[in-house]
């Protein structure tokens, strides 16, 4: 009898987890057509000034016009680059279910660590706007499931945030640049890092596989290298829209929204045949997830 109450107290436990993650699930089943373009929501942007921004440099946000709360993502943009270079990731990234804000920095100049400080103000203000009964975003921000993303120094403040703030679901740092991979090795937050293998500015081998590889392997990560192709092969989709839309819209789907429809993007066949195309010349990751 007490075997058996225990079994029905572990098949409850295991029905409420699946019900929680399944009311995060936003959008039709996934296919490998409908996240290689623009998703199935309508969106629209507010302008956020560098008057009316705290801790960055304003910016803007892009948003499901349907109801209901998402997750939030903040985008950096990398050194001497404005926001305008990463507009393509939130405008793919909103049109399947997601808050995002790409933000200007302070400075043109910051450093890595700076943005990894604005990334987190960020979100933290796009959440505030949420709970705004004044404010278009009034219900729509999820401050609970929260990401970051960001290009070379934006990347690099990208693993930083992650690093330093355990309680974010997930990380897209895209051909990022720093100086060191040592606090990497604290990172807990599910990490998939593009590199670019022509890169001179932050080259694969001394940045993006270096810090892959300091990412505990108990952490969720993946690694994907866009063949041939310079620093710049991310920045708003970098002529990689169809592969690189798809396998951040997975990554952000599966651990923001914890959203297991998307795992086989990111694990197996379907996975496997995206690196193995002519476009990928390294992968690595530590499925399944």
């Amino acid at each position: 009898m007490k075997f058996r109450l225990a079994k029905l107290a572990v098949l409850s436990c295991a029905l409420a987890s699946a019900s929680a993650f399944a009311q995060y699930q936003k959008g039709p089943d996934p296919t490998t057509s409908a996240l290689e373009r623009a998703g199935s929501f309508a969106t629209r942007t507010i302008s956020v000034s560098s008057l009316a921004a705290s801790g960055f440099g304003g910016g803007r946000i892009y948003y499901p016009t349907a109801s209901g709360s998402y997750g939030v993502i903040a985008v950096s943009p990398g050194y001497t680059g404005t926001a305008s270079t990463m507009y393509f990731w939130g405008e793919r990234l909103s049109s399947h279910g997601f808050v995002v804000i790409v933000i200007e920095t302070n400075t043109l100049l910051d450093q890595p660590g700076s943005r990894a400080n604005q990334l987190v103000a960020a979100l933290n203000y796009t959440v505030s706007q949420g709970n705004s009964r004044t404010s278009a975003l009034y219900g729509k921000v999820d401050g609970n499931r929260r990401g970051v993303a960001g290009h070379s120094m934006g990347g690099g403040g990208t693993l930083i945030a992650a690093a330093d703030n355990p309680s974010l679901k997930a990380a897209v740092p895209m051909a990022p640049w720093n100086l060191s991979s040592l606090s990497f090795r604290n990172i807990r937050v599910p990490t998939m890092i593009f590199g670019c293998q022509s890169d001179a500015i932050a080259p694969v081998n001394t940045h993006s596989v270096p810090f892959y590889n300091a990412i505990p392997s108990s952490t969720s990560k993946g690694y994907v290298e866009m063949r041939l192709d310079d620093h710049f092969c991310v920045m708003n989709g970098g002529g990689h829209y169809e592969t690189l839309g798809k396998l951040g819209i997975s990554w952000f789907k599966r651990f923001i929204d914890q959203d297991t429809r998307y795992s086989k993007f990111l694990c197996g066949a379907e996975y496997n045949a995206t690196v193995r195309s002519t476009e990928v010349s390294d992968s690595k990751n530590n499925c399944p997830y």
